[in-house]
């Protein structure tokens, strides 16, 4: 069964660091790129960074590029993003998930969350102004 487990999230203030980590399990993991998104209150899911397998090669929204770090260790099934200079509008919750599915070990479909079948609960970010 495939399972992924989300940490980290917390009440920050703005300009804050946070690092949330995705725990995965039930799949080979170091087969599947790994996708984080997030959703604020009365907006629509939002794909805001993804790392391939292979060599991690990494990809992230225009709102968060310079600001946020996507890394992963296969040794402990885990991917973490390190979110720094926070800002308000980074506020939502974030998800991790996956695509245990032959397109599921690139990022070329990072920005749909259709396309993902596999969800961890989430962990909520609030940054404060």
């Amino acid at each position: 069964e495939v399972q992924l487990v989300e940490s980290g999230g917390d009440l920050v203030q703005a300009g804050g660091s946070l690092r949330l980590s995705c725990a995965a399990s039930g799949f080979t993991f170091e087969d599947y790129a790994i996708v984080w998104f997030r959703q604020a209150p009365g907006k629509e899911r939002e794909g805001v960074s993804c790392i391939t397998r292979g060599d991690g090669t990494t990809y992230y929204d225009n709102s968060v590029e310079g600001r946020f770090t996507i890394s992963r260790d296969n040794a402990k099934n885990t991917v973490y993003l390190q979110m720094n200079n926070l800002r308000p509008e980074d506020t939502a919750r974030y998800y991790c998930a996956v695509a245990v599915r032959g397109y599921g070990s690139t990022c070329r479909r990072f920005r749909r969350p259709g396309d993902y079948p596999y969800w961890g609960q989430g962990t909520q970010v609030t940054v404060s102004s």
